[in-house]
């Protein structure tokens, strides 16, 4: 069910707004628009765009840094965003490199926390390269912290999901923490 013109003019109401108003006249499209576009995940379960490439070679870890994204905090629908790097150690194969922020993005664009969001990429990119370990660290700012409750600007959030050789060699899991650093 997708939200509507009409229940963007009972939330302008309810906050004690007149959506007639000239400003607000054609913010009820506007937000049904873009609520598409934050929300666009296809409700699948499971990333599907991907494609693999055979390892000819033993590869060390393969990272991708610094990719940004935006998502929405399920408590509360507001915006949390910032940057996520991916490692993994290949087996056999390897993802697509441009692959890894489409698996981003469309982890992100659910409601979530940022704890599941984490732990969404690292099962999902396990899941699809079946590599020997997968790590994933996300750095993020939430509005639920910074406009409302806490009001801190500026506080970062950090967390991270190790998964196989990553959370077992210490050495690996600490080159991994120097590329996010």
């Amino acid at each position: 069910m997708q939200t509507s013109e009409e229940d963007v003019r009972r939330l302008l109401t309810a906050i004690g707004d007149d959506p007639f108003r000239p400003g607000l006249i054609e913010t009820p499209a506007r937000v049904v628009k873009a609520n598409a576009e934050i929300f666009a995940h296809t409700g699948e379960t499971t990333f599907t765009d991907y494609k693999l490439f055979e390892v000819a070679t033993d590869t060390d870890m393969v990272v991708v840094a610094d990719i940004p994204f935006y998502s929405m905090c399920e408590h509360h629908l507001l915006p949390f965003f910032g940057t996520v790097t991916v490692a993994y150690q290949p087996k056999q194969q390897v993802i697509g490199l441009s692959k890894i922020p489409r698996l981003v993005d469309w982890a992100a664009r659910r409601p979530s926390v940022q704890e599941g969001l984490t732990t969404l990429i690292a099962d999902e990119l396990s899941r699809i390269v079946s590599a020997e370990g997968v790590a994933v660290h996300i750095s993020a700012r939430h509005m639920c912290m910074e406009m409302r409750g806490i009001n801190r600007p500026g506080t970062t959030t950090t967390t991270q999901v190790t998964r196989g050789i990553f959370k077992t060699d210490a050495m690996l899991r600490q080159e991994f923490q120097q590329q996010v650093h």
